[in-house]
């Protein structure tokens, strides 16, 4: 009865994580209310691509004192690349936005041959970050040619810091000032917007800063569902993930109001986001009108611009991993975007504890192997006590099976002849099966971190094992259907599972049947989790083998 409690508790453990995992990914409560939109306007909002439509409704300006024929000449747009240590971006002068960005640090495949991550996977026609509009929403405002200060190559060297200055003017005489500064070692961008009034009346708007986002992997992963990928705001401390499901439909959407610390699009290990700086309210609106495509709107309060004066707005744009120590460094409460669930508490202690022991090693493996010794020493009192209580149980079963059918016919004596028996030989019914419910928060932390932390992505282990992220797959000349290749860690965490039950002798044969089908199990749910994830339940499993051996190995 002891073990069959153990089985119950551990598939349903499991059977929890899946159905919330597929079912109960959290999706936070939204507010409704719109972006602050310009008072000049009277159409609703519209968030779609940005430069689909038409020029600004503003009130009626002068004329624009800047000289535009050498932006008319051109004709064409320039782009101009950014280099630096983390990362190549590139700037186009159309509409002055983000067309590529590609890390260094990081690939798309676990093959050292292929494209360096482009955290940027839209296109003109989608739509391309770090679109800004004034006084008109991003699907109605056109889409402005810039004219950039340097041309060709921005080097930023160890130790620098450059800017990239565009200009452009509307046809209606708004001036409009970009001006990125990339800094050495530093995913953070800073875009400072100067608008420009050049006319001779106030104009009245709103600013908007746009980020178009796909997923940032071509899909086929089978940890996909698992895994959150979507839009995610931090507004007035709390954190919001919209699933993009939810905003499918051409008016859907959702939007959020409130002193907005950043906002944009994430998956496990990558993050792109706005910061605004300066501003005590901010709109973040999100809304997805195809597949799997999200815009990001995020606008602030309407002002008001006197006749030649200006107005500055100024952000930070972070493009890059969700490694927890470096958003915790950079401040913005940025590495609030990392959320291990439920156990948060727990995961976060453990993923420094897993970085300060590949610190010593050089191998995340190892680390596993490393944290998991760690936790059993610190769980081996309970466990000692847990096999203990088991061993007590199985030595006074065929006593309780006695009582059983004695006293078949009353429930309340046998209970009582029972709970004597307890007493007598001092053993808790359930002692077997609590030290197992006491570490599935611990399982559930570590699943979390294995499976979400960037550090784990494409590390490799030994041998087959290259990528502790993935799924374990020994490749052997040929395609095995649906596997690929065999999970010889997966079997090899089946067969310690298998060892564990045959040293566990039980008394009843039904139990005993079901117990040892256990491994099969947990081999099919296993099969397609981490390699780094199955390694810590194998050497857990090998742990608590060598515990038992001590344990059955003493005398009474």
């Amino acid at each position: 009865m002891d073990n069959y409690r153990a089985l119950i508790a551990i598939v349903l453990s499991m059977a929890v994580l899946l159905i919330y995992q597929f079912v109960f990914m959290p999706a936070s409560p939204t507010t409704t209310a719109p972006p602050p939109a310009p008072e000049p306007l009277a159409a609703a909002p519209e968030f779609g691509v940005p430069g689909e439509a038409v020029a600004p409704e503003l009130t009626a300006p002068g004329q624009a004192p800047v000289d535009v024929a050498t932006l008319a000449a051109r004709g064409t747009s320039r782009e101009i690349t950014v280099e630096t240590d983390l990362y190549t971006a590139v700037i186009s002068e159309a509409g002055g936005v983000l067309k590529s960005f590609r890390t260094k640090e990081f690939r798309d495949t676990v093959d050292p041959r292929s494209a360096a991550k482009d955290l940027v996977r839209t296109d003109q026609e989608d739509g391309l970050p770090l679109f800004f509009s004034w006084g008109v929403e991003p699907g109605r405002a056109e889409t402005l040619h810039f004219a950039a200060d340097q041309e060709g190559r921005l080097q930023v060297n160890p130790g620098q810091e450059r800017t990239l200055t565009l200009r452009a003017v509307s046809p209606l005489g708004l001036e409009i000032v970009r001006t990125y500064t990339f800094r050495d070692n530093d995913y953070r961008i800073a875009l400072a917007v100067d608008v420009h009034n050049r006319g001779e009346v106030p104009l009245q708007g709103a600013p908007y800063l746009t980020l178009v986002n796909r997923p940032f992997s071509d899909g086929g992963d089978p940890l996909e569902h698992f895994l959150f990928t979507g839009p995610t705001v931090l507004v007035d401390n709390e954190v919001n993930q919209v699933k993009v499901k939810d905003l499918a439909g051409e008016r859907a959407g959702r939007s959020f109001t409130g002193r907005v610390s950043w906002a944009g699009y994430n998956d496990s290990y990558f993050l792109t986001s706005i910061i605004p700086l300066g501003v005590e309210q901010s709109t973040a609106h999100f809304s997805s009108r195809r597949d799997d495509l999200v815009t990001t709107v995020l606008a602030s309060a309407v002002d008001i611009i006197p006749p030649q004066a200006s107005q500055r707005y100024e952000y930070l744009v972070y493009f890059g991993p969700k490694k927890l120590s470096l958003l915790n460094e950079l401040g913005h409460e940025l590495g609030r975007s990392v959320n291990f669930g439920w156990f948060d508490f727990l995961a976060r202690p453990t993923l420094y504890l897993l970085n300060f022991l590949h610190g010593l090693v050089g191998n995340y493996g190892i680390a596993i192997i490393l944290v998991t010794i760690l936790i059993k020493i610190a769980f081996w009192p309970l466990t000692h006590k847990g096999l203990k209580s088991m061993k007590t149980m199985q030595k006074i079963q065929p006593k309780m099976l006695k009582l059983r059918e004695k006293y078949k016919d009353d429930r309340q004596r046998q209970q009582q002849e029972m709970l004597k028996l307890y007493q007598t030989y001092k053993v808790n019914p359930l002692g077997g099966c609590m030290p197992m419910i006491l570490q599935i928060p611990v399982f559930f932390a570590l699943y979390k971190v294995l499976l979400q932390s960037i550090e784990l992505r494409h590390a490799p282990f030994m041998l087959w094992i290259n990528d502790l992220s993935a799924p374990d797959r020994l490749y052997i000349g040929f395609d095995i259907p649906w596997l690929g290749g065999i999970p010889v860690l997966t079997l090899l965490m089946g067969a310690s599972m298998f060892i564990q039950q045959k040293m566990t002798p039980i008394s009843d044969p039904m139990q005993a049947k079901i117990m040892m089908f256990l491994p099969v199990v947990f081999i099919f749910l296993f099969l397609n989790f981490a390699s780094g994830l199955v390694l810590y339940w194998f050497i857990n499993n090998v742990l608590t083998i060598a515990q038992q051996y001590m344990i059955y190995r003493q005398k009474d």
